[in-house]
C-alpha cells in the first residue's frame, strides 16, 4: 500500500496555505543553519487537540469526543545512518537519542528526549523498523495551552519513524498507542490515550476506550460555522510547575474506587455500583474520590448525548452537553484549581468572564487537563468581537485562540502543488 503524503491545501485553511508554505521553507533554512549542511529531505507535520467532551474519562476505559485542530508542529527532517535521533525544535537545546540505548533514562524523566526514546523503544517493542534522522522542528501548538503539545510531538516522532522506515504503513492508532506509552513510561506523566489518538488521527472523533488495545473510532461530520459559532480556547496563564501530583490523583482516586469492587477501572462498573456502595467508598477513599467516580459515569453518557446531537445536527442539545461537561468538572471531577493554592483560580477567572460575556449563548467549560492553562468556548459569531476583547482585557493580547479543526492527523506533508 501507497503511503500517504498530504499537501497543504490537504491540512491547512486555503487562506492561509501560503503562508504555510513559507513557514516549511524557513524551517528548511534553520535545519541547515543549525546542522550546517541539508541533503534529501522530507517533510512532517502532527496537530494539537481539543477535547470536547469526556474530560478526564480516558484513562479509565472511557468515551471522549475530541478533534485535530489548525496549529501543528512540523519537522523538516533528513534521513541518517548513525542510528542516533537528533532533534532540534526551535527555541529549545537540541536533543540526541542513540537508538542503540533505548532502556528507561530516570535522569530524562518530563524531557522531551524521553519522548523520542520512548516512541523509538515503543516501536521495536513492537517489531517495527527504526533508524536514525536529523530533524529540525517549529510548533505553533502553545505550551500548557491544554491542545497537547506533548502528544503532537510524539505523534510526530511517530509519523517520522513510519514513513522512512516503514513505508508509512504503522495505523494511526499503533502510532497514538505507543505514543502513550512513551509518555506514560519514559516521560514519567500518567495520562490516557485520548490526546494522541486525538493528534494521530485527526478530524473530529468519538473514541470509546473500553478495549484499549483495540479502541472503537467513530468520525462525526461537523463544522461550527455552519452552526453559527466559533471554537475559542482562552489561554488563563496559569503556571503549571508542581501540577504532576494533582493530575495523577485523579486517575489514582478513579481506580482506587474501582479497586474497592475488585476492579482496574471504572469502565468495568456502573454508576449504580457507587451509589449503592456510596456510604462505605466515602468512608474508605473520601468524598472528592467518590465524586470524581460519579463525574466519571455521567460524563460518558454526555459523549454519548453529544455525539447523537451533533449528528442530528441539534446544536442547542450540544452547548447543553457542553455546558453539562464544565458543571461536572468544575462541582464533581474538582479540576479547575488546585486544592493546594486556592488562591490563584485563573480558571475560575477565565470561566467567569467567559459567561458574563456569552450572557447565556453558546458554552464555556476547562479544557484540557484543568487546574491551570485553559477553557474552551463556543462563541456565537456575532458576539466573538466582543468575547474576544473581554477576555484579552483580562488575561492580555493574544490569548483568546479563534481555532478550526483539521481534517488529517499526522502526516508526511508535500509543500508542492
Amino acid at each position: 500500500m501507497k503511503p500517504v503524503i498530504s499537501t497543504i491545501k490537504d491540512i491547512y485553511p486555503s487562506s492561509q496555505a501560503e503562508a504555510q508554505k513559507q513557514r516549511y521553507k524557513n524551517a528548511v533554512t534553520a535545519f541547515a543553519e543549525h546542522f550546517g549542511s541539508i541533503g534529501e529531505h522530507r517533510f512532517f507535520s502532527a496537530p494539537g487537540r481539543t477535547e470536547i467532551c469526556g474530560n478526564h474519562t480516558d484513562h479509565n476505559h472511557g468515551k471522549v469526543f475530541a478533534a485535530s485542530v489548525n496549529l501543528d508542529v512540523i519537522a523538516v527532517v533528513e534521513p541518517t545512518e548513525d542510528n542516533k535521533i537528533v532533534i532540534k525544535s526551535e527555541g529549545f537545546p537540541e536533543d540526541s537519542v542513540d537508538l542503540s540505548q533505548l532502556a528507561v533514562v530516570p535522569e530524562e524523566k518530563n524531557t522531551s528526549a524521553s519522548l523520542i526514546r520512548g516512541v523509538a523503544a515503543g516501536f521495536e517493542k513492537e517489531g517495527m523498523k527504526i533508524g536514525g534522522f536529523r530533524a529540525y522542528t517549529t510548533s505553533d501548538v502553545m505550551k500548557g495551552s491544554g491542545l497537547s503539545s506533548s502528544a503532537a510531538f510524539e505523534v510526530l516522532v511517530g509519523t517520522i519513524l513510519s514513513h522512512l522506515y516503514n513505508g508509512g504503513q504503522v495505523s494511526a492508532v499503533k502510532i497514538a498507542q505507543i505514543s502513550q506509552f512513551a509518555e506514560n513510561v519514559y516521560f514519567g506523566k500518567p495520562s490516557g490515550l485520548m490526546d494522541q489518538m486525538a493528534s494521530s488521527v485527526g478530524g473530529f472523533i468519538a473514541i470509546d476506550f473500553k478495549d484499549t488495545s483495540s479502541p472503537i473510532i467513530e468520525s462525526v461530520p461537523a463544522d461550527f460555522e455552519k452552526f453559527g459559532h466559533a471554537l475559542c480556547i482562552v489561554d488563563a496563564k496559569g503556571d503549571h510547575a508542581d501540577l504532576t501530583d494533582e493530575y495523577a490523583a485523579i486517575p489514582q482516586e478513579m481506580k482506587a474506587v474501582a479497586g474497592y469492587f475488585t476492579c482496574d477501572t471504572l469502565r468495568q462498573l456502573s454508576k449504580d455500583d457507587i451509589m449503592l456502595n456510596i456510604r462505605v467508598l466515602r468512608e474508605q477513599f473520601g468524598d472528592r474520590a467518590v465524586l470524581r467516580s460519579i463525574h466519571f459515569f455521567d460524563e460518558n453518557e454526555r459523549v454519548d448525548k453529544l455525539v447523537h446531537a451533533l449528528k442530528a445536527g441539534n446544536f442547542d442539545d450540544f452547548l447543553s452537553s457542553v455546558k453539562e461537561s464544565g458543571d461536572s468538572s468544575y462541582k464533581y471531577l474538582q479540576n479547575i484549581y488546585a486544592a493546594s493554592d486556592v488562591k490563584h483560580q485563573c480558571l475560575s477567572i477565565a470561566l467567569n468572564v467567559a459567561e458574563y460575556s456569552l450572557h447565556r449563548k453558546g458554552a464555556c467549560r476547562v479544557h484540557g487537563g484543568g487546574f491551570a492553562g485553559t477553557i474552551q468556548a463556543f462563541v456565537p459569531l456575532e458576539m466573538l468581537q466582543q468575547f474576544k476583547m473581554n477576555i484579552e482585557r483580562t488575561f492580555g493580547a493574544g490569548s483568546c485562540h479563534v481555532l478550526s479543526v483539521r481534517p488529517i492527523g499526522g502526516t508526511e506533508v508535500s509543500i508542492e502543488e
